[in-house]
C-alpha cells in the first residue's frame, strides 16, 4: 500500500540540527522589525495584541508561553527552526494561551516532562492554526485543554516517534484534542508511533482527510483514529497500514470508546484504504462502535481479514 507522503514533509524530516544565528536577534516582529534574544521576550513584546514572530534558521533549547493576543510563529525558512528539548511550565515547547495562535514551518523535538505528556505544542485556550511542521521524538505532538469553541486545524505536517504508555502514567498520543468544539487534520502524516494512539480528539466535530497513517514501524500503539467521545463530520481519503507491534490492534477507527458525548450518526467514514504490513493477516476491525449511533460506512479499500465494523 502506498503511503503518502508530502514533498515538503520529507524535506524537513530530513533537516540537520542548525546553529542559532549569531549577530542579528532570531526573533524578529513582522510589524515593527524588533528583534528578540528568545521566543519568550517576542510573544511577551506582543502581549493582548497581534503580532507575528520571523524565527530565524537554527536550532532553539528554549520555549515560549503565549498569555494573551493573537500571535503567528513563523519559520523565515520552513524546516529550518528546530525547538528542541526544552518545555515551559512542565508542558511544552510552546504553551499557547492567547485568542488565537499560528505555528508554521516549525521543527519540535526531544521533549519530555515528568507527567509524561511533554509536547511540541500546548494549548490552553483560543483557536489553533498548524501548517508545514514536524513533531517528533517526544512524548505528545500537540495536546490540549478541555474548553468552550476552540477550533484547531492542522494541515501538511508530520507527527513522527511519538506518543507513550509507560511508568504507570496515563497514554500519552501523536495528538490528543481534548473538548473543544472541531478539529480538521489533513494532507499530514503520522507513524513510528511509541504508544497510545495516532490521533485522539473528543471534539464534537472532525475533518480527517488526505492524511497517511503508517505503523509499520511502530511500537506497542493502538488506534489510528480515537473520537474518543463520539463525534460528527467527515473521515476520508486517509491511507492506513497497521504494524506488527501493536498493543492494541483490534482496531483503526474507534466512536466512543471512553463514552457517548457527542452523536454520531453525522460522522461519515468513506474514501479511506486500510491493511496490515507485508505477513500480518489479523481480524482487526476498521471502525469499531461502541454506540448505537448509525455511523455512515461507505465504501473503503480494506485487507480481505478485516471487518468493516462492529458494535462494542
Amino acid at each position: 500500500m502506498r503511503i503518502l507522503s508530502a514533498g515538503f514533509l520529507a524535506a524537513i524530516a530530513l533537516t540537520t540540527t542548525a546553529s542559532a544565528q549569531s549577530g542579528a536577534a532570531p526573533f524578529t516582529l513582522a510589524e515593527t522589525g524588533q528583534g528578540f534574544g528568545s521566543i519568550g521576550d517576542a510573544l511577551a513584546a506582543i502581549g493582548d495584541g497581534r503580532g507575528t514572530v520571523i524565527v530565524a534558521p537554527g536550532a532553539y533549547p528554549q520555549c515560549g508561553v503565549q498569555q494573551g493576543g493573537d500571535v503567528t510563529i513563523r519559520a523565515a525558512t520552513p524546516g529550518s527552526v528546530i525547538f528542541d528539548g526544552v518545555p515551559c511550565e512542565g508542558k511544552a515547547a510552546l504553551v499557547l494561551r492567547g485568542r488565537s495562535s499560528r505555528v508554521e514551518g516549525i521543527i519540535f523535538q526531544n521533549i519530555r516532562v515528568p507527567d509524561g505528556n511533554g509536547a511540541g505544542i500546548r494549548l490552553e485556550s483560543g483557536n489553533l492554526s498548524v501548517s508545514n511542521s514536524l513533531f517528533r521524538n517526544s512524548e505528545e505532538g500537540i495536546l490540549t485543554g478541555d474548553y468552550d469553541g476552540g477550533q484547531v486545524v492542522i494541515d501538511k505536517s508530520t507527527f513522527r516517534k511519538l506518543g507513550r504508555c509507560d511508568r504507570d502514567l496515563d497514554c500519552a498520543h501523536g495528538i490528543y484534542i481534548g473538548r473543544l468544539a472541531s478539529l480538521s487534520v489533513t494532507n499530514s502524516r503520522f507513524d513510528q508511533g511509541d504508544g497510545g494512539h495516532y490521533l485522539k480528539t473528543r471534539t464534537a466535530r472532525v475533518t480527517i482527510t488526505g492524511n497517511s497513517f503508517d505503523d509499520s514501524g511502530g511500537h506497542l500503539t493502538n488506534y489510528m483514529i480515537d473520537l474518543s467521545n463520539g463525534a460528527s463530520g467527515v473521515i476520508s481519503g486517509n491511507e492506513m497500514v497497521q504494524g506488527k507491534d501493536k498493543d492494541n490492534w483490534s482496531a483503526f477507527i474507534t466512536v466512543a470508546p471512553e463514552g457517548r458525548e457527542h452523536g454520531s450518526a453525522g460522522l461519515v467514514i468513506e474514501g479511506n484504504k486500510a491493511g496490515f504490513v507485508p505477513g500480518v493477516a489479523r481480524g482487526s476491525t476498521f471502525v469499531a462502535n461502541f454506540t448505537d449511533d448509525p455511523v455512515r460506512i461507505g465504501a473503503n479499500e480494506l485487507a480481505p481479514s478485516m471487518k468493516v465494523k462492529d458494535r462494542r
